[in-house]
C-alpha cells in the first residue's frame, strides 16, 4: 500500500466523526445514549421549503450541471437578504458565490490564499476547519486565544507586529461556535481596521447570525464602512432553516476574494444542485420565513433556560448564551474536558463535546448542543446531575 501524503500526518481525526464512533460503541453496549454533542437541528425544514424542493426536483431543467457560481437567482436572493437583514448592498454577479455548505467554502478560501509558510490568524477555541485546512495547505496557524475574561473575543492588539505583517488571512466567528459568544459592531470595526492596516483578508463566519436571544441581533461585518475592501462573509441556511443536510450556503463580499475562491471551486466541484438552490430561494424570500426563525429561537431560548437551570442544579457554572444553540460550560474541579466528557458518557450515557477538541484554549470546558426535544433534554440533565454527585468539585 502506498504511503499516505505527509500533509495529513498532523491532522487529527475529525471531531464529530469521532463523536459518532463513541456514540455507536455505547449504543452497541446497550446504552440509551442522549447526545448533546453535535449541532444538528432536530426539527424539520419548514414545509414551504420542502414543498418548493418537491416542485423543483421534478423540473428537468435542473437535472443538468448547475452553474459553477450558483444560479443568478439564488445569488440575488442572498444579496437581497443581506440588504433586508443588514442594510448591505452587494452585487450578486461579482460579490456572491453559492457554496455546498459553508464548510467547504471556508476550507477552500484557505487554499485560495495560503501558500506554504504563510500565516493564518486562527481563533482558539474554534471550528476545527480553520486550523486543519491551514495545516493541510502548508500554512502556519497563529492562535488568537478566546478567553472568558475578554468575552471570548480575540485581543487583536496582542498579536505581534511581525506576525500581523506576515499574516494573509484572519478568521472571526460570531455568534461563536463553540462558546456561544456574540460580537458587536464595535468589535467588527476594530477587526476591519486591523485587517486594512495589515492587508489581511478578513473572513467572517456568520453561520449563526439568525440564532440570537434576549433582544440581541447579530450584525454583519459589512455594516462596517470599508469592510468590502478586505472582507468576505460566509452565511449558511443550515441552522436558521434546519437545513444542515441540504448543504447550501453562500459567501459574499470582496469581489477579488470571491473570484479567487471560485478558481478553487471550479477546479474541485461542479456546484450545488440547482433544485436545492431553488428551495433555498424560497427559504430566503417566503413571507413566513421570519416567523419560522422567530419560532425556532423561542424554542432554543426555552431549551437554553431549562439547560442552564439543570446544569446549575448539578453544580456546574452554566451561563446562558446570546447566540448559537451551544452552552460552553466549565468542567468541575479535578477534571479535564476529556475526563468530564468521559464521565458523562460512562456514567450518564450523555455525550458532550470536550472543549479541548476545539483547541488548547478550549480546555476546561465542554460544549453542549441544545438540538433535542425538551423531554430528552430534561432526562439528560437529570442524568448529568446524578453523575456529578460523585464528581470532584461538583458540590
Amino acid at each position: 500500500m502506498p504511503k499516505r501524503a505527509e500533509r495529513i500526518a498532523s491532522v487529527p481525526p475529525y471531531l464529530f466523526a469521532e463523536i459518532d464512533k463513541k456514540k455507536a460503541a455505547a449504543i452497541a453496549r446497550g446504552v440509551d445514549v442522549i447526545s448533546l454533542g453535535i449541532g444538528d437541528p432536530d426539527m424539520p425544514t419548514p414545509k414551504f421549503v420542502v414543498d418548493k424542493m418537491k416542485e423543483a426536483v421534478e423540473n428537468p431543467k435542473w437535472h443538468q450541471y448547475p452553474d459553477y457560481d450558483g444560479s443568478l437567482a439564488y445569488r440575488t436572493a442572498v444579496t437581497s437578504f443581506y440588504k433586508k437583514r443588514f442594510g448591505v448592498e452587494l452585487d450578486p454577479k461579482t460579490e456572491a458565490l453559492a457554496l455546498i455548505g459553508s464548510k467547504e467554502g471556508l476550507a477552500h478560501i484557505i487554499w485560495a490564499y495560503i501558500d506554504a509558510g504563510d500565516i493564518a490568524l486562527v481563533p482558539d477555541p474554534a471550528y476545527p476547519v480553520y486550523k486543519t485546512h491551514t495545516l493541510l495547505a502548508g500554512g502556519t496557524p497563529y492562535i488568537m486565544p478566546l478567553v472568558k475574561e475578554n468575552n471570548f473575543l480575540p485581543d487583536l492588539q496582542a498579536i505581534p507586529e511581525d506576525v500581523a505583517r506576515k499574516a494573509k488571512i484572519m478568521f472571526i466567528d460570531y455568534p461563536n461556535n463553540p462558546t456561544g459568544a456574540v460580537a458587536t459592531l464595535d468589535f467588527y470595526r476594530e477587526a476591519v481596521a486591523f485587517a486594512r492596516k495589515y492587508d489581511i483578508l478578513l473572513v467572517s463566519d456568520n453561520a449563526y447570525s439568525e440564532m440570537t436571544y434576549d433582544g440581541f441581533k447579530a450584525p454583519s461585518v459589512f455594516e462596517v464602512e470599508g469592510a468590502k475592501e478586505i472582507a468576505v462573509e460566509f452565511w449558511s441556511l443550515s441552522k436558521p432553516f434546519n437545513m444542515t443536510g441540504w448543504r447550501i450556503a453562500a459567501v459574499v463580499g470582496n469581489a477579488q476574494a470571491i473570484s479567487a475562491l471560485g478558481i478553487i471551486k471550479t477546479n474541485t466541484d461542479s456546484g450545488q444542485f440547482t433544485a436545492i438552490q431553488e428551495a433555498a430561494i424560497e427559504a430566503l424570500t417566503n413571507p413566513a420565513a421570519d416567523q419560522f426563525i422567530a419560532e425556532m429561537n423561542e424554542i432554543y431560548t426555552r431549551r437554553r433556560d431549562i439547560a442552564v437551570a439543570g446544569l446549575r442544579a448539578a453544580g456546574l457554572d452554566a451561563q446562558p448564551m446570546k447566540g448559537s444553540f451551544y452552552l460552553w460550560v466549565p468542567v468541575p474541579a479535578g477534571h479535564t474536558s476529556a475526563s468530564f466528557a468521559a464521565l458523562l458518557l460512562d456514567e450518564a450515557g450523555v455525550i458532550v463535546t470536550p472543549g479541548a477538541a476545539y483547541g488548547a484554549y478550549g480546555e476546561g470546558f465542554v460544549r453542549l448542543s441544545l438540538c433535542l426535544k425538551e423531554e430528552r433534554l430534561v432526562e439528560a440533565l437529570g442524568r448529568i446531575r446524578a453523575a456529578c454527585g460523585g464528581a470532584p468539585g461538583s458540590r
